[in-house]
């Protein structure tokens, strides 16, 4: 599949796409990114689809290429306080706040966003499946959200972190029962217990 350059060809536009709104440990990561215009690359694709080889080395090539790219979070204090859209419009706008130069058009992945002061924005469904820079700016988030769980696996190693990057698997809330919640783990949602693993945490 062929992705879609710009949305807008007399801007300059920037991608944006998150990583980690349905975990229950860990931030949520952002990405913005602004590629130059006649950029393509086939190997591109939505983080999620691609191995984790692929994406550590699409993102370093992202990274060189882009003319501007930048990434930010949400921390966790922060989607207990403001819950996970609001926390996730916050990381979104920080990431934003961070390019240089600025971007004249946003495109964001997905249904919802809050405006960002003086740029435009189109909200796209499965952006990160049709144009190049919500793609490229799926694969940076996801890198770095990965390695960044990958990291407080080695402080707490019972909850495999290393392997579900936070995300609700059968050991992490096994976990979860026998060790109790950490400092970087969501508030906001309940445990059933017993664990019924055919029913999924509320979030």
């Amino acid at each position: 599949m062929m992705f879609i350059s710009f949305h807008n060809s007399l801007v300059v536009e920037a991608g944006i796409d998150e990583v980690g709104r349905g975990c229950l440990a860990g931030p949520v990561v952002a990405a913005a990114v602004i590629l130059p215009r006649n950029y393509q690359n086939s190997y591109v694709k939505d983080s999620k689809k691609l191995k984790p080889v692929e994406r550590v080395l699409l993102a370093q090539e992202i990274k060189k290429i882009a003319i501007s790219y930048a990434i930010a979070q949400a921390e966790v204090e922060e989607i207990n306080q403001y819950n996970i859209l609001n926390a996730t419009f916050l990381a979104m706008h920080r990431a934003i706040q961070k390019l240089t130069p600025q971007p004249e058009y946003l495109l964001i992945d997905g249904n919802r966003f809050k405006p960002y002061p003086s740029i435009p924005h189109t909200c796209i469904v499965r952006g990160d499946s049709l144009y190049l820079s919500i793609a490229a700016a799926s694969i940076l988030a996801k890198d770095y959200r990965d390695n960044l769980m990958k990291s407080l696996a080695l402080h707490y190693p019972h909850y495999d972190w290393q392997n579900n990057v936070g995300y609700a698997t059968p050991k992490h809330l096994l976990a979860i029962e026998k060790y109790g919640l950490t400092n970087y783990h969501r508030k906001y949602f309940r445990v059933k217990k017993p664990i019924n693993f055919r029913e999924k945490y509320i979030l």
